[in-house]
């Protein structure tokens, strides 16, 4: 049976919403094995001197954990 632990993060991109969730599933799959979903929460942007500066958006990152390790009856992992 596997089990699922999600975190939220930010993430930005001067190019396009699309660019903001690109980068962040690849910087977050370089440090989190098993990353098996993305749901965008929200989507926004920053605006500076009349034009879009940021595309933002807020996500849920969903990755399997690793199974503990098996251990005897004194604490120490079975061999």
């Amino acid at each position: 049976m596997a089990i699922m632990k999600s975190e939220q993060i930010l993430a930005e991109s001067s190019k396009s919403f699309e660019d903001a969730i690109q980068s962040a599933v690849s910087r977050f799959s370089k440090t989190v094995r098993g990353l098996a979903s993305c749901h965008v929460n929200s989507m926004s942007t920053t605006i500076k001197d009349g034009k879009i500066d940021l595309y933002r958006v807020n996500m849920q990152m969903t990755f399997e954990i690793d199974a503990a390790p098996e251990r005897n009856g004194h604490g120490k992992k079975k061999k």
